[in-house]
């Protein structure tokens, strides 16, 4: 069992990495991400950003209204939930790379947010970003996120 010390709060839990066999492209991928910016050797129990209550309190309130006000496709509203409940884990940088910047206005629309606000620029799992670390390392970051720069397997985590 893996003890969680940062907060006494939380029960107990096994975290087991989950191990599946990754696509040629992928492993490729992983590969040069490690050559450019290896990641560090990070334990599984340090891989989430721990919530305060207040933070928690804050995202269930932005998911509730987003949810009563909404109206539209429901697969928006999921997408930007699931980007809502992400945010702190990987933080706005990632964010901005797995979506364009368009997504982003729109599901900070359906949420009433704007991620710059609501999220650090990294999180604790944002060092799995390939793409972030490609960015970061090769390149302007904005240019990445706008296109200008193409960058493989961008939205890959490992």
């Amino acid at each position: 069992m893996i003890s969680n010390n940062k907060d006494p709060s939380l029960p107990e839990k096994e975290l087991l990495p989950v191990n599946r066999k990754l696509p040629a492209s992928d492993r490729l991928a992983v590969a040069i991400g490690d050559t450019i910016a290896p990641r560090p050797n990070i334990p599984l129990s340090e891989r989430l950003t721990i919530l305060t209550s207040e933070q928690k309190a804050k995202l269930q309130e932005i998911e509730d209204n987003a949810i009563i006000s909404f109206a539209g496709s429901i697969d928006e509203l999921e997408s930007a939930l699931g980007m809502l409940r992400i945010g702190h884990h990987f933080g706005w940088k990632v964010l901005y790379l797995i979506h364009s910047k368009k997504t982003v206005r729109k599901y900070e629309e359906i949420l009433g947010i704007k991620i710059r606000e609501i999220f650090s620029e990294t999180g604790a799992s944002s060092d799995r970003s390939i793409g972030l670390s490609l960015a970061i390392k090769a390149s302007n970051f904005w240019k990445v996120v706008s296109g200008e720069e193409k960058i493989e397997s961008r939205r890959k985590i490992e």
